[in-house]
């Protein structure tokens, strides 16, 4: 839950905050107040002596032989402990000239010299940010990109350690402060909010994260626009996390004796002095029209050695074989679900699954997708019977099973432990009746898998069982469900005792709330594409034949949302390889990716002005205006199906973040 990812990274970060803990950085803050001349001297002595500001410079020439990667985790943690006097100054300083020392920098032709006042300028003033000295303007003169590159990169570095603190910090006093007898942080409108924290936070360090990684490539361009996406969403995120914190802590939040104002106040300056989260959004628009996305390659250290030459000789023998033929191939050699035991995967590791992706991506093999069979057959697999497995696995990897999932009801959507369909035991099996509702492909599908209640008198999570029910039984009625769309993709399932045989029972019965939850131990881990998704790259498109500054910017934080979703994927497979289980930004992504689809649908028709309100038929497959419309319906389901939003939110807040029920 922070920039470094690494076992390496991770030392480093704890180190230094211990180290910034034990200088009273707070503290020496509040003792500075109303000060200017103070330069904080005695805490950049001890920063010079652990040499924090010169991590990313060659040893020989004084410095730690590091990264700028490496310089971004210390400034995280040094700016989570609110550490003063020019470290952020110093770091940019320190890159730029290639020398250690005490540096002033500016960014911007006329802008305040950052750090100044605690470099050795004569004319410090008295700033915002009670941890920072800055310099008087200094008028004429062009400021070289790099600069201005490096500045934001690591004042993003900063803004995750803002951002953390106020997180750890609101989450924490939810979990003690209590109200009506009760801890705030189980109260829904809390958890929320600290899950929205947590939401903006995950973005700010993945932003940050990327951009100092990019710093250390020799690609320029794609330097410039992961800074671009950083500025335009760790700054701005940074000060809503803040505000977030004194909202969550309350009237102790709004005190001045409490150190949350120091916080937000470190992250109104920073956004003040990188400039304009819409500047850079412009940029980013007019970086994508002209074809720039940011592709993340990942450093695998050699482990794909072994593996990459037979991989890539299978994936140019499968793209070789009709097209007709590839499907079997994929599901023969274990590429199709490499993460799944054998013989139907490879029991793969997440740097296999990984070198299999990018071979077939690189050879032009696209997987099939399971859609719903992807959520049963690993429940088959791990729980189900050899008979089961034998009988439902292969076929439906070969495409000749089609699935639906028979969960949700009209009294029961998220709440599956509310289910009423009941299974009464008869003579070589269950008897089903009830109904179910959202089920997608349940027109076509062969099989479904389906949730019913076989003991009523027991507590509500024990007595479900889990079906495995033959969609062409007698007594099942399918009635399409027309949607917001105007079209049916999903349905409602009547069953009215309908017979399912004891062999398509999976595990026993009263099982069902456990199998239901189930995920194969290795799990599946994937590169984000570098695409944006659909509608932003529609929004790009129209982007391309010209619109106004403000929309032009809209566009670009588009943009930016949806290369953050990217790198939370990038951040979860990281973890994956280095041999952590997934993080934060796994629980998140799908939020954000809920807000990227639906925002970026949304903005692709206003863009398109009141041509919309004559739009006539609304086509999923028509072009321009009428698909975009739908499109624009459609994504209103995301932050429906598979869980609301606000049911993810309490999840996320109490499995995530730990608040109580």
């Amino acid at each position: 839950m922070s920039i470094g990812i690494t076992d390496e990274h991770q030392e480093l970060a704890a180190s230094l905050r211990k180290w910034a803990t034990s200088l009273g950085a707070v503290e020496a803050v509040r003792a500075a107040e109303g000060r200017v001349d103070e330069r904080f001297d005695d805490i950049w002595a001890a920063a010079e002596e652990m040499g924090v500001a010169a991590i990313a410079l060659p040893e020989a020439a004084g410095g730690g032989g590091g990264t700028v990667l490496d310089e971004a985790v210390a400034l995280e943690a040094c700016a989570y402990e609110l550490v003063p006097g020019g470290l952020l100054g110093a770091a940019i300083g320190a890159i730029v000239t290639g020398t250690p020392g005490r540096h002033g920098v500016q960014v911007h032709p006329g802008g305040l010299v950052w750090d100044g006042g605690t470099a050795g300028a004569a004319d410090a003033l008295d700033g915002l940010d009670l941890s920072a000295r800055h310099g008087a303007p200094v008028e004429g003169g062009e400021i070289d990109e790099r600069v201005r590159r490096t500045a934001v990169t690591l004042a993003a570095a900063e803004a995750s350690g803002v951002a953390r603190w106020c997180l750890d910090t609101a989450v924490e006093y939810a979990k003690v402060r209590e109200q009506f007898g009760k801890p705030i942080g189980s109260f829904q409108a809390i958890k929320h909010l600290c899950a929205e924290m947590l939401e903006t936070a995950e973005a700010v360090t993945a932003a940050a994260w990327d951009a100092a990684c990019t710093a250390d490539a020799a690609d320029d361009e794609q330097w410039a626009f992961a800074v671009d996406v950083a500025q335009a969403v760790c700054f701005s995120g940074a000060v809503e996390v803040a505000k977030a914190c004194i909202q969550v802590l309350g009237g102790i939040g709004f005190t001045y004796e409490h150190d949350a104002h120091l916080y937000l106040r470190r992250a109104v300056s920073l956004r003040a002095l990188v400039g304009s989260a819409d500047s850079a959004a412009t940029r980013l628009t007019e970086a994508a029209v002209g074809g720039v996305r940011r592709r993340v390659d990942v450093d695998l250290g050699g482990l794909d050695e072994p593996l990459r030459a037979e991989a890539r000789a299978t994936a140019e023998r499968i793209t070789g074989l009709p097209a007709a033929e590839q499907r079997a191939a994929l599901v023969e050699t274990g590429y199709l679900t490499p993460h799944w035991p054998a013989p139907y995967g490879l029991a793969a590791d997440p740097v296999t699954q990984v070198v299999i992706d990018q071979e077939l991506a690189r050879a032009g093999v696209a997987r099939p997708d399971l859609v719903i069979a992807g959520w049963a057959v690993p429940t088959i697999l791990q729980h189900g019977t050899d008979a089961q497995r034998e009988r439902f696995v292969r076929p439906s990897l070969l495409g000749e099973l089609t699935w639906c999932q028979l969960f949700s009801e009209p009294g029961a959507g998220s709440d599956l432990a509310s289910l009423r369909m009941r299974a009464e035991r008869v003579d070589g099996g269950w008897r089903l009746t009830g109904q179910k509702v959202w089920n997608s492909v349940a027109e076509r599908a062969d099989w479904g898998i389906c949730l019913a209640r076989t003991d009523p008198d027991v507590p509500q999570h024990q007595g479900i069982t889990y079906f495995l029910v033959d969609m062409r039984s007698p007594g099942i009625e399918v009635r399409p469900l027309r949607e917001i769309t105007g079209e049916a993709l999903f349905n409602e399932v009547f069953l009215d005792d309908v017979f399912v045989p004891d062999d398509c029972v999976v595990a026993e019965p009263g099982d069902g709330w456990r199998l239901a939850r189930t995920t194969l131990a290795n799990e599946r881990v994937a590169m984000a594409s570098a695409r944006l998704g659909k509608s932003v790259e529609r929004a790009v498109d129209l982007a391309g034949a010209g619109l106004g500054p403000v929309e032009a910017a809209r566009v670009g934080h588009a943009v930016a949302l949806a290369t953050v979703c990217g790198l939370l994927a990038v951040r979860t497979t990281l973890r994956a390889i280095g041999g952590h289980g997934p993080g934060a930004e796994s629980s998140v992504a799908k939020l954000l990716g809920v807000r990227s689809r639906q925002s970026s649908s949304e903005l692709v028709v206003e863009l398109q002005g009141d041509a919309v309100a004559a739009t006539g038929a609304i086509e999923r497959d028509a072009d321009g205006l009428a698909a975009d419309v739908w499109e624009m319906l459609n994504t209103r389901c995301l932050s429906i199906a598979g869980g609301t939003t606000q049911i993810l939110r309490n999840v996320v807040g109490e499995r995530i973040l730990g608040l109580p029920r």
